[in-house]
């Protein structure tokens, strides 16, 4: 039986925290930041065990994104089942953001082809299934503000993985 084709989870070590992932059918299905809950990843891997994941799902990736290098993580096929348009489109924009940079919630709306829709971005943000594959923290409020960010952490999560790519105005601090 191939794991990594079926399912499974795993936590992992990063610069800001123990991570977690899920993949089930050859896409991922859920990223947690810090503080990842196994029973949360156990449920999105359709209640498959913890396993090591398969190079595909790109936590090698991921980690060395955590730690500051510029990496594209455009390759890692995702689960967009029960995903909505909106979401989808939201998440779409937001991941074709590269490292170092960020967008404001208002240019993520504009270029979903909502303009005006900076609130209902955030809340589709907020529901991200994927941080980091998706770089919800590279969208920002009006005037560079933090803004807020619903991984383990919070705003200072994302102010940390901001820092570590070294976005326009983030100084290292770690």
């Amino acid at each position: 039986m191939d794991t990594g084709r079926m399912g499974g989870w795993a936590l992992f070590a990063t610069a800001v925290g123990t991570c977690g992932v899920a993949w089930r059918d050859g896409a991922v299905t859920a990223v947690e930041l810090p503080d990842a809950c196994p029973g949360r990843l156990s449920r999105a891997a359709g209640g498959a065990a913890e396993a090591a994941p398969p190079g595909w799902v790109g936590v090698a990736a991921m980690t060395a994104l955590l730690r500051g290098e510029p990496v594209d993580l455009g390759h890692v096929p995702l689960d967009w089942s029960g995903v909505p348009p909106f979401h989808r489109g939201v998440y779409e924009v937001t991941r074709a953001i590269p490292p170092g940079t960020t967008l404001s919630y208002g240019e993520v709306a504009a270029r979903v082809g909502s303009p005006g829709a900076a609130r209902a971005v955030g809340q589709a943000l907020g529901a991200n299934p994927f941080p980091v594959v998706v770089p919800c923290h590279r969208v920002l409020a009006a005037g560079g503000q933090i803004g807020g960010f619903s991984a383990g952490g919070g705003a200072a999560t994302k102010r940390r993985m901001l820092e570590a790519e070294g976005a326009p105005g983030f100084q290292v601090l770690f």
